[in-house]
């Protein structure tokens, strides 16, 4: 080519401004892409080169910045002169730079940010490390979560509140900004000031923490979303003192929801004066000019901002981001309007994505157990990458999380690193040693090491191969596996791991996903794009020529977007629709005039304009774009029926914030144009590819089936219009591409467009496999029922609309062979684990051969396998050829179902009947048919019969949730027929066994560990509730691994509520028996095998058919796992309890109209047992039987006439030992209106025992202050169980137990 074609137009351009850069400095590598202007030529017309730099992120001995290093390079190549390192940079041939960079997620992920401090109202110093209080893996009994970001708490004393609350049925109450202390918000919302901050103290406060030298601040205090004064006034002292940088959360986070808009003020205290030091070090290898070139910064969003306006809180997603944004421009077509999967692979994980035409944001996410509240674009990340560790556990081939990392990296790494997928793929041949940079070795100069990876696998498959013969009586039942079947083996369960969260991006969101096309990108993509495409019927991948180095080219092909949100609290009506309207207005003017201050001129400027909203009584809201018919209500129902399958008629739409989201465009380049490129080539097929001047060689690679010899490709020397049949490889600089056997590669000019043909579609049964057991296909099918009852779990959660279901997420899902065993259940409520097989059983023998195909079954008595009667089951048979083949079921915790208290949580009750609606088992859809008039009989009539009793107070609800529940359970039945379809029916059933075979020996081999530990195999414990009643467990383990539990010796039937069904203590050893496992294994029946279980009849754990239970659900579960736990010496006990808390209001009547009442249910964290394998318990968490989240302290001021002054961790209420117990909580709520409060509580009396000389946790303590006029205080305790009536200005402080500690 000649030189002309190669540097930069120099005469036609002044040598000035002509060459745009594009940087995404990842963890490992930095890509850098070039354009600049260059002579046209015939081949190539366009008149820009486009240059591609790769380079290590970090490489000190060479170079300080990874990014100014590529940089030097591309002017290097455009200029074609010399740009020393140890000169500054010459910027005179820099038109612009756009960087995307890690930078921001590497310091939240290694926790090396800035040292800062939370300012924050008093009695919310540990706002953060309580969080939600859900843990994060409910079957860690460590319960690892990472510490929070700050080094310092000041609280202020300063404290306002709402006036009025969302759910008083009344009419709007006067207004009363009239009053002195009442102030209207920016939300629109009436705001008490209850309390003003001394600023003098204040002042002294913030320069104590400034004299210890930190100078990053965070400030968030209680509804600043709407009030913002005290905020501001705060960051005018702190600045005046000297701190460097300071983050309101008001200006940061304008959005209602304390804790993920402190989390996300103390990441951007933490993030951005490293983002700030950054920049500045990379702007020093500059000269003079650098200030004179547009730098601009990818944000989380997808859109850039200028260097001066990025910060750290918007950074953490960055590269990720601009991945989007390039596949969505270079392969979306807005007239073909094919909707697209983004699948970014890379060396630690997997990225997924979706692009239908527009952005999907996100506007609360996690990262690194951070809430984030901010526009992110709605990416899904995979622990599956190249670097993936491969390990087989219990039966199963997993695929990580773990990884090798850069260092030791993969075996043929040559570093003395494990077996990852990119062992996998060599062995396979699928990855070519000869084709791979040579960078491997002491000196940096030798191969992929091919010896050592199959020296590890063969190892690996000796293994597996003598694990699974043992697993058989018959040495003919399995034969041994190959190396390569077990390589592609790893490779299927890899593929299904990252097919998971693309169902959750697609169907799960009402999206169809075989009518999506799969733009792959990133270094490890190429190699699984077809096989992840073709287990989820998508038929067509678009692999970008640039795909290694998509997020830097997509830089260069984003908007600059700035954003404008405020806050609102307005209910949508006609009224109010204009005035909000012109609130979006002046928000879009501002937005507007940050882009012309830019340079940006208005025909390059854009406008979205959102309302967030959602239905009155629910916390899921919507970001609801202006539509072209400028109708919001209509579009917003027309969302929530998509995303939901619902909408409710009746129910008032709230809008909580309004968005202005204004783009200014830069670049030129049309989207989609790889569609009209297809429809005009003129396409060849490669007959004889070893002809062809890109051919390279031809190779054997590993397929299902065999070797196959398989072509080589250079991409670089395909012209448009090549067609590649598969099994071929095509290789670039930087990746390869596999075309798998039954596909087709086109070449066009800018994509390698992948076609897959009809034999691989999967409306047939594409997988022949024998029923006998095989670990690939174990482990795959494993993947799949998990991925079915999850997939069960987002229909329920997205289709309710209840807070305990929608919202706290008090359900389960899960899966059911022919005769009812529990074979997955989605890591959902623990309580609920064990106990559904009961019920799925008991309804298969009550109901017998009256089962019909389109029959759904309602039941909720403890006698029936229920545990208590909220959590209603909603069972359904799945047919064929008018045989029962499988169940689905799913379990939900219903708001109210009747009894003598509202919400069905009764303190006091003594028979069953109080504590609401039962039922045994009812058809609740009767062939096909819905029988509302038997469940508004069940649910208001039946229960209202009984004295002081009423039926469901929100019956609405509860019918709902009801069908949601049914929704969910028909689309398990769907997708389990869709499997069957795939792999047939008795194959499917064949592996439901062999799975629960599986957990079966894992459990065994656990029990048999333990009798090593204790050769006798006899282990007894005991506990006592705080009534004084003994729970007394003996273990006796045999040789075998089987195991008697044996509660002889428990107390009898307790006239109270205390009492659990067999069902429940089924549920605790299940779910202590998969803890104590602790490694991957799948829930299910399998794990009771071993075990038989004697419960004495008329105890109170076997009560009589009348009994009470609604304490035993949420309490003696607690006691029971601490006794199973500490009978085997594995922890301590934890707090014991959930601390049900229920308050509300009757229907009332006024002025001869009579309004509904109302109530609200919450759980409350407490200590967690310390164990004999970590360091200590944790504080303030959910554990054991339940995970459900707690209400945000602003929401729940919002909806109720409540003030929460102090939700903070109880110090020194865990237990003193080698390793302490987690310390509980202290919950302080003043009410403001005259309502009934009911606890259901334990560990009040008895304290929770440490474990191995350990000190015993606190007890709990629950007050009732009662507040009179002209009066002190009176400050009752309440005991654990009780009911009372409070007056205005009365508090409940509830201290929840700490956790016991393990060892002296």
């Amino acid at each position: 080519m000649e030189t002309t074609d190669n540097r930069l137009l120099l005469e036609e351009c002044g040598g000035k401004h002509r060459v745009r850069i594009s940087v995404d400095r990842g963890g490992t590598f930095t890509d850098c892409v070039g354009i600049f202007p260059v002579e046209p030529t015939a081949k190539d017309p366009s008149g820009e080169r486009v240059v591609v730099v790769k380079l290590l992120s970090e490489d000190p001995t060479h170079y300080s910045d990874a990014p100014r290093e590529g940089i030097r390079r591309i002017l290097e190549i455009a200029t074609g002169s010399p740009h020393p390192r140890d000169a500054l940079l010459a910027t005179e041939n820099i038109e612009s730079i756009r960087m995307g960079t890690t930078v921001a997620t590497n310091a939240l992920l290694e926790r090396k940010g800035e040292p800062c401090a939370l300012v924050v109202t008093l009695g919310f110093r540990d706002l953060l490390k309580i969080g939600n209080q859900a843990r994060p893996k409910i079957f860690d009994l460590s319960i690892s979560k990472p510490d929070v970001l700050y080094q310092h708490v000041v609280q202020i004393d300063e404290r306002v509140t709402l006036v009025g609350y969302a759910m008083d049925p009344r009419p709007a109450a006067q207004n009363q900004s009239d009053e002195t202390n009442v102030v209207v918000g920016r939300s629109g919302e009436h705001v008490r000031i209850l309390k003003t901050p001394e600023w003098a103290t204040v002042r002294k406060q913030l320069q104590q923490v400034f004299d210890t030298g930190i100078r990053s601040v965070a400030v968030c205090l209680m509804h600043a979303y709407t009030f913002t004064a005290h905020e501001e006034e705060i960051g005018r002292i702190a600045s005046e003192i000297g701190f460097t940088h300071v983050t309101l959360s008001s200006h940061l986070s304008p959005r209602i929801k304390i804790v993920p808009r402190a989390h996300s003020a103390t990441a951007d205290a933490y993030l951005t004066p490293g983002i700030r030091r950054y920049v500045d070090g990379f702007a020093s290898g500059f000269d003079a000019g650098f200030g004179d070139i547009r730098i601009d910064f990818m944000q989380s969003d997808g859109g850039l901002a200028p260097v001066e306006h990025f910060s750290g809180l918007r950074a953490i997603l960055s590269g990720p981001a601009a991945g989007v944004v390039g596949y969505a421009v270079t392969s979306y077509s807005e007239s073909e309007k094919i909707s697209l999967v983004g699948f970014d692979m890379g060396g630690t994980s997997t990225d997924v994505s979706r692009f239908g035409g527009e952005f999907e944001h996100v506007f609360e996410t996690t990262t690194a157990g951070v809430t984030i509240q901010a526009p992110q674009l709605d990416i899904n990340t995979v622990a599956a990458g190249g670097g993936s560790r491969l390990f087989f556990r219990n039966g199963l081939m997993v695929v990580g999380p773990e990884s090798a990392g850069a260092f030791p990296g993969p075996a043929c790494y040559r570093n003395g690193g494990p077996l990852c997928i990119t062992d996998a793929n060599l062995l396979l041949g699928r990855l070519r040693v000869e084709h791979f940079p040579h960078i491997f070795g002491p000196s940096e100069d030798q191969p992929l090491d091919m010896n050592a990876t199959r020296a590890l696998f063969e190892q690996l498959v000796a293994d597996i191969n003598a694990e699974m013969r043992a697993r058989h009586t018959a040495e003919s039942a399995y034969q041994n596996k190959a190396v390569e079947e077990i390589a592609l083996g790893f490779l299927q369960v890899a593929n299904e791991t990252m097919c998971r969260p693309i169902r959750t991006l697609t169907e799960a969101r009402g999206h169809n996903v075989q009518n999506h096309s799969l733009a792959c990108f990133g270094g490890a993509g190429g190699q699984h794009a077809c096989a992840v495409a073709a287990n989820l019927g998508i038929r067509r991948v678009f692999v970008h020529r640039l795909a290694s180095v998509l997020s830097a080219y997509g830089l260069g092909l984003s908007e600059v977007v700035h954003e404008e949100q405020s806050p609102a609290a307005a209910i949508w009506s006609n009224e109010a629709q204009q005035p909000l309207l012109a609130r979006l207005e002046k928000l879009s003017r501002v937005g507007c005039r940050k882009l012309i201050s830019q340079g940006f001129l208005d025909s390059q400027i854009r406008v979205q304009r959102f309302l967030n909203m959602r239905y009155d009584g629910t916390d899921t809201s919507i970001m609801v774009p202006e539509s072209t018919i400028g109708d919001y209500q209509l579009r917003f129902e027309s969302m929530h029926q998509r995303e939901f399958g619902f909408v409710l008629r009746n129910r008032r739409i709230i809008v909580d914030d309004l968005r202005a989201r204004v783009t200014g465009t830069l670049s030129k380049v049309k989207s989609g144009q790889v569609y009209d490129e297809l429809k005009s080539l003129q396409c060849r097929e490669l007959c004889e590819p070893n002809t062809h001047p890109a051919f390279v060689d031809t190779v054997s690679v590993y397929f299902q089936g065999g070797y196959r010899p398989t072509a080589v490709l250079k991409l670089g020397l395909l012209n448009p219009g090549d067609v590649v049949r598969g099994p071929a490889i095509v290789l670039d600089c930087n990746s390869a591409v596999l075309v798998e056997p039954n596909w087709v590669a086109t070449v066009t000019s800018t994509q390698l467009v992948l076609d897959n043909t009809p034999v691989t579609t999967l409306d047939v049964s594409t997988h022949h496999i024998s029923t006998e057991i095989d670990p690939i296909h174990l482990s795959v099918l494993a993947n799949r029922f998990m991925s079915i009852a999850e997939q069960m779990g987002r229909t329920l959660e997205k289709t309710s609309v209840s807070t305990n279901i929608k919202e706290r997420l008090d359900f389960s899902c899960a899966l059911f062979d022919q005769h009812g065993n529990l074979v997955a259940n989605a890591p959902h409520i623990p309580v609920h684990l064990g106990s559904m097989s009961h019920a799925v059983k008991f309804q298969l023998d009550r109901f017998s051969e009256d089962l019909q195909e389109g029959d759904v079954i309602l039941v909720n008595h403890p006698q029936a396998g229920g545990t208590h009667l909220p959590d209603i089951t909603i069972i359904s048979p799945v047919f064929h050829d008018s045989r029962i083949i499988f169940f689905v079921a799913s379990r939900g915790h219903h708001a109210d179902i009747g009894g003598i208290s509202p919400g069905s949580m009764p303190p006091n009750s003594r028979e069953l009947f109080q504590e609401g609606a039962s039922s045994m088992g009812m058809k609740i859809v009767d062939r096909g048919e819905f029988q509302e008039e038997a469940v508004r009989h069940m649910l208001l009539e039946e229960p209202a019969q009984y004295p002081e009793c009423s039926g469901t107070r929100n019956y609405r609800d509860v019918l709902s949730d009801l069908k949601a529940q049914i929704a969910a359970n028909h689309r398990g039945i769907a997708l389990l027929s869709q499997l069957c379809a795939e792999y047939g029916l008795e194959v499917v059933q064949e592996y439901m066994a062999h799975i629960q075979h599986t957990a079966e020996a894992a459990v065994r081999l656990l029990l048999k560990e333990t009798r090593v530990k204790h050769p006798t195999g006899q282990l007894s414990g005991h506990d006592f509730m705080d009534d004084g009643s003994k729970i007394s467990l003996h273990v006796d383990i045999s040789e075998d691994g089987s195991a008697l539990f044996d509660f002889t010796g428990t107390s009898p039937e307790i006239y109270g509520n205390t009492n659990a069904p067999p069902s429940v203590t089924h549920s605790a050893i299940i779910y202590c028996l998969r803890c104590m496992v602790q490694s991957d294994l799948p829930l299910n029946q399998g794990c009771l095998a071993p075990v038989r279980v004697v419960i004495p009849e008329n105890s109170f754990l076997s009560p009589s058919s009348t009994a009470a239970v609604v304490g035993g659900n949420v309490l003696t579960s607690q006691r029971l796992c601490d006794v199973i736990l500490a009978t085997f010496g594995v922890a301590a006990a934890s707090q014991g309890c959930m601390n049900n808390l229920t308050f509300g209001i009757p229907a009332i009547e006024e002025g001869g109209v009579r309004y509904e009442g109302w109530g609200y249910y919450e759980t409350i964290a407490g200590g967690h047992g310390a164990g004999r394998d970590w360091q200590k318990g944790q504080d303030g968490v959910h554990t054991n039987m339940t995970n459900t989240k707690i209400t945000d302290p602003e929401i729940l001021e919002r909806r109720y006439p409540v003030i929460l002054h102090r939700f903070m961790l109880r110090e020194g209420s865990g237990g003193t030992g080698m390793h302490p117990g987690g310390n509980g909580c202290i919950r302080d709520i003043e009410f403001l209106e005259a309502m009934s409060v009911s606890l259901l509580t334990e560990r009040r009396v008895f304290q929770p025992p440490g474990l191995d000389g350990g000190g015993n946790g606190a007890c709990g303590l629950n007050l009732w202050e009662r507040h009179f006029e002209h009066k002190d205080k009176q400050v009752l305790n309440l005991g654990g169980k009780n009911s009372v009536f409070v007056q205005p200005g009365d508090h409940i402080v509830i201290m929840t137990p700490g956790g016991g500690g393990y060892g002296k």
